[in-house]
């Protein structure tokens, strides 16, 4: 197998993109991603989304962007893995690269999900849930995890607001980036009085939906000459699954699946925890950013509150998240935010992240979920 490596990165602002359409959303991040690469096209496309079927009542999209971004003949198609869709679609096109079969993909990420009214935005995302055991009754993302948090708070003995420094964290670090939907800091008051959701879940415990792109181009990294950076490479891709209702796992405090993917990407990469500079965790819900923790080996079982209370999850500490905002405050247009995570650790790799940016960063890792924990796909970079 062929070592891979990204030569382009590319998003649009995570917003309310009333003025475009999936597919002129998905054609910025791409042309975006082939300008940095100084690139025109790519052989393979491979687009991650969820829920344009439903909400923008169009599927077909690996031809149809294909055809927007100016490469009709080329091989297309639609990757589909819930909230986990960017990644797992990075993934069908880092196997593709990897194994000889094409020489060049461009994958993008793309969502959009504010045209919609919120109860069918709510009730699409519910398809991620098992259908017959969760969503039939009337469980929502949110519920769900209000219920994990609940008994996480229970089990370990944590005050709820000792999880507002994960959000804290978050939107301090999107202030700096200018893609992110929020760019505003909070404060620890800000989170006491946020607005419940569904207890213990407030509002600044959820990720805001949005609208948005982001696209990388994968190539052998043996191709690459003279790199316009500095050249980032896939050291380490894998993904695992868990049962798809939480009440069926074994142990619902603990993301098996991120722990399954998350140490078969160390063992390829040939790393382990200590060695990882920076963490794109899927923190859709402040509960997740803990449960990811505490599972990929950063903390031990109910302590990831510590990191976050302690300041180890800030861009100067030992185990920085959510470095350009995360899902919580950059936003989470859920089909692109497998890719928004990479294209941020790219960001990090190259010295590029600006205000937030980690110091001598080379080893990044990013962990995609998709639905409650069902699928979980997760990839490590290394700067050569």
């Amino acid at each position: 197998m062929r070592e891979v490596a990204i030569i382009g990165i590319g998003q649009t602002v995570v917003d309310e993109h009333w003025d475009k359409s999936l597919k002129e959303l998905a054609g910025e991040a791409a042309f975006a991603a082939l300008s940095d690469a100084r690139q025109h096209k790519a052989q393979a496309l491979f687009v991650g989304n969820m829920l344009s079927g439903i909400l923008s009542k169009q599927e077909n999209i690996g031809g149809l962007i294909a055809d927007w971004v100016g490469m009709p003949a080329i091989e297309a198609v639609k990757v589909e893995a819930a909230c986990g869709s960017g990644a797992a679609a990075l993934r069908s096109g880092l196997i593709a690269v990897s194994s000889g079969e094409i020489d060049s993909a461009l994958v993008i990420g793309v969502e959009k999900m504010t045209e919609s009214l919120p109860i069918e935005t709510t009730e699409a995302l519910a398809t991620a849930a098992d259908a017959e055991y969760e969503a039939a009754q009337g469980l929502s993302f949110v519920a769900l995890n209000a219920l994990v948090m609940q008994r996480y708070l229970h089990e370990y003995r944590w005050a709820h607001t000792d999880f507002g420094y994960f959000s804290i964290n978050a939107h301090e670090n999107a202030s700096h980036n200018p893609y992110a939907r929020l760019q505003e800091a909070v404060t620890e008051k800000d989170y006491a009085q946020a607005r419940m959701i569904a207890a213990p879940i407030n509002l600044l415990d959820a990720s805001p939906t949005g609208d948005g792109a982001a696209a990388l181009l994968l190539v052998p990294a043996d191709s690459v000459k003279h790199p316009k950076n500095s050249l980032i490479t896939i050291a380490g891709s894998a993904s695992a699954t868990d049962s798809i209702a939480v009440h069926s796992r074994k142990d619902p405090l603990w993301l098996s699946a991120a722990e399954k993917s998350a140490t078969k990407a160390y063992r390829q990469a040939g790393v382990s925890p200590a060695d990882i500079d920076l963490f794109e965790l899927h923190d859709a819900f402040s509960i997740m950013s803990a449960l990811s923790l505490e599972a990929c080996g950063f903390a031990e079982r109910g302590q990831a509150p510590r990191l976050a209370l302690d300041g180890s999850i800030k861009p100067t500490g030992m185990i920085p998240v959510s470095t350009r905002g995360g899902l919580k405050a950059r936003g989470h247009p859920v089909g692109a935010t497998g890719i928004y995570q990479v294209v941020e650790v790219v960001q990090q790799l190259r010295g590029e992240a600006g205000f937030t940016q980690v110091e001598n960063a080379r080893i990044g890792m990013a962990q995609n979920i998709g639905g409650s924990g069902a699928t979980i796909i997760t990839h490590i970079l290394r700067r050569v």
